[in-house]
């Protein structure tokens, strides 16, 4: 699994992480998916608590031994300051006394809640200090928001056919040195496409979802690609999308197309 750069945060991350939206809202013992993703190089974990239980599940599955190998992103998600103080306590404690990369989801309340993320970050108890937001039509707001400078990393929608990111955001990501972790990636509609084996043999992969990210991977902008499953077989598989070679322009474009029909 290749390893990035998240921005100048001072992090690597793997070029494939998972996040934990629905798959992770349960009672259910993680620590088999968790270690069967960890054992696949997938080692960077990102959740929420607008993700029901998610934050918690993930806090018990890390909690048997595995929280030294992995990284923890999680987000902050209220407008109320005082809510948002006990959800970041509330996260530390799950986490081992620490949230490598904090982020304040969809912008709610962004002022209050990162100034928060950057005293917990001089206290050590946060890595990196980010942001995000899914609705493309925020993407200026978010953009105003990374050009304050506080920010090391973004996180946001990106795949073959929900684009926008690429004119909005990724340039100005690169141009000021953030990281970007991308959510959503076989969202949309973008499965129900069919390559062909022929097709999918020229791009060098197995499945369909695995060019699709992939084909997010190989953005030399994007740090990480965030997936989801329940099953610890499909960690496996999603993982190879992290491996070298990535695609070229020729591939991306086929997969563009594939998409796009």
């Amino acid at each position: 699994m290749e390893r990035r750069s998240l921005g100048t945060s001072g992090l690597t991350v793997p070029a494939i992480g998972l996040g934990t939206w629905r798959t992770f809202d349960t009672e259910e013992d993680r620590e088999p998916l968790v270690q069967a993703a960890v054992d696949a190089g997938i080692d960077l974990f990102d959740s929420s608590p607008m993700y029901g239980r998610a934050e918690e599940a993930l806090g018990k599955a890390l909690a048997r031994g595995l929280r030294s190998e992995v990284l923890v992103a999680s987000k902050i998600w209220t407008p109320d300051a005082a809510e948002g103080r006990r959800q970041a306590e509330r996260a530390v404690g799950w986490f081992g006394g620490r949230v490598d990369i904090y982020q304040v989801h969809n912008l709610v309340a962004w002022r209050e809640q990162l100034a928060m993320l950057e005293a917990m970050k001089a206290e050590g108890r946060v890595g990196a200090v980010g942001a995000t937001d899914y609705r493309e039509a925020s993407f200026e707001d978010l953009a105003d928001v990374m050009r304050t400078g506080r920010l090391d990393m973004i996180q946001i929608p990106y795949n073959p056919i929900r684009r926008e990111a690429e004119s909005a955001l990724l340039p100005l990501a690169a141009e000021l040195g953030l990281g970007v972790l991308t959510m959503s990636p076989l969202q949309g509609g973008i499965l129900e496409r069919q390559p062909t084996r022929e097709q999918l043999a020229e791009l060098g992969v197995e499945t369909w979802p695995q060019a699709v990210l992939k084909w997010i991977a190989s953005d030399p902008r994007v740090s990480c690609v965030l997936t989801a499953t329940s099953r610890p077989e499909r960690a496996t598989e999603a993982s190879l999308a992290g491996d070298q070679p990535f695609f070229d322009s020729a591939q991306r474009e086929l997969v563009v197309r594939i998409a796009n029909p």
